[in-house]
């Protein structure tokens, strides 16, 4: 018999916590047949989630099987995991990704971002919602993370609610361990750190979302 990842205690706080969501989520997990170390924790860690509530659906693909799913959603690297809102018979893409397990810590940022796109509301300032509305070209947000960091989580969830907010924006928690190549390539030495459009911009630590919008807006410029 498998040993299931979430023991009792933590599947009765997620079960609590996801009573919060409001409107239908599904969880679309990417992985590979190659050597992908995580693949199988994180796939039976989303589906013993997605066993939790009644408003989350849960589908599987390989990406060599399906790369034009994978393409569609943006998925370069396994695991991967997008969160997306559905409606009747139509997945809401809101640009919110994962790269990597997310465990230790990240865990909390995986259940936020389901109960995120389940209320479609992404609780920005006013301010900062009409700002991200002028942003017309492509903002790609990686939140570089490792499972022991406790500050890591706010900015992950800082990145998601712009992508929620804006359709140009998409953010994507990655794992820094899991991708070094990827942390090496944009010299990450300390976590969080959220590098925009690959390099053009680079912001350290947990920072407020009107400073993040400064610094993406920097970038663009």
């Amino acid at each position: 018999m498998e040993t299931r990842l979430l023991n009792e205690d933590i599947q009765t706080q997620v079960e609590k916590a996801l009573e919060n969501m409001e409107k239908q989520v599904d969880i679309l997990f990417f992985g590979t047949r190659e050597e992908c170390e995580y693949c199988g924790d994180t796939l039976q860690l989303v589906g013993e989630v997605a066993g939790l509530s009644d408003k989350l659906g849960f589908a599987v693909y390989d990406i060599a099987d399906n790369p034009a799913v994978a393409r569609e959603y943006n998925i370069d690297k396994t695991p991967g995991l997008v969160i997306a809102g559905r409606d009747a018979d139509r997945l809401l893409d809101y640009g919110v990704r994962f790269a990597g397990i997310p465990s230790g810590h990240e865990f909390s940022s995986f259940i936020e971002a389901l109960i995120l796109v389940s209320g479609r509301d992404s609780r920005l300032s006013g301010e900062t919602r009409r700002q991200l509305h002028e942003i017309k070209e492509p903002v790609l947000l990686q939140v570089f993370v490792t499972p022991t960091c406790p500050y890591c989580p706010r900015a992950v969830v800082t990145a998601y609610q712009m992508a929620l907010e804006s359709e140009m924006v998409q953010a994507e928690m990655v794992e820094a361990m899991e991708f070094p190549e990827l942390s090496q390539r944009f010299g990450v030495s300390g976590v969080p750190q959220t590098t925009i459009n690959s390099g053009a911009g680079t912001v350290v630590g947990a920072v407020p979302e009107q400073q993040l919008l400064t610094e993406i807006l920097t970038a663009l410029a």
